[in-house]
């Protein structure tokens, strides 16, 4: 198992930008499928971005393609979610997961269900 921590997030206005970052200080994220979820307030948890295990695939939800980037970071035990040009609707705890990969599959996964580590969680305040 991984127990990733999200950080990154906090107040910005609209039109802003913020980077969440996704970490483990147990073990490589480069073993693992990671996803990004958000969860804005009163409503359900939803798919934002993903990436593969090599960083050589990803994929982001229509309400962000184009203003929020998935990548890895050059340690391989960082994902990043940079998220610029936010909205007020941005507004939520966003959440990122993790998927072994052990056997290399080299996929990702936008279904939650997909996904068996999560973080706590870091909010994302957007003003207008």
């Amino acid at each position: 198992q991984v127990q990733l921590v999200e950080s990154g997030g906090g107040l910005v206005q609209a039109g802003g930008s913020l980077r969440l970052s996704c970490t483990s200080s147990q073990r490589t994220l480069s073993l693992y499928a990671i996803g990004w979820f958000r969860q804005p307030p009163g409503k359900e948890r939803v798919f934002v971005a993903a990436i593969n295990r090599s960083g050589s695939k990803t994929k982001s939800a229509d309400s962000v393609a184009g203003r929020f980037t998935i990548s890895r970071g050059n340690g391989w035990n960082t994902v990043y979610l940079q998220m610029n040009h936010l909205t007020p609707e941005d507004t939520a705890l966003y959440y990122c997961a993790a998927r072994p990969d052990f056997l290399g599959s080299d996929t990702y996964y936008s279904e939650a269900t997909a996904y068996n580590q999560w973080g706590q969680g870091t909010q994302v305040t957007v003003s207008s």
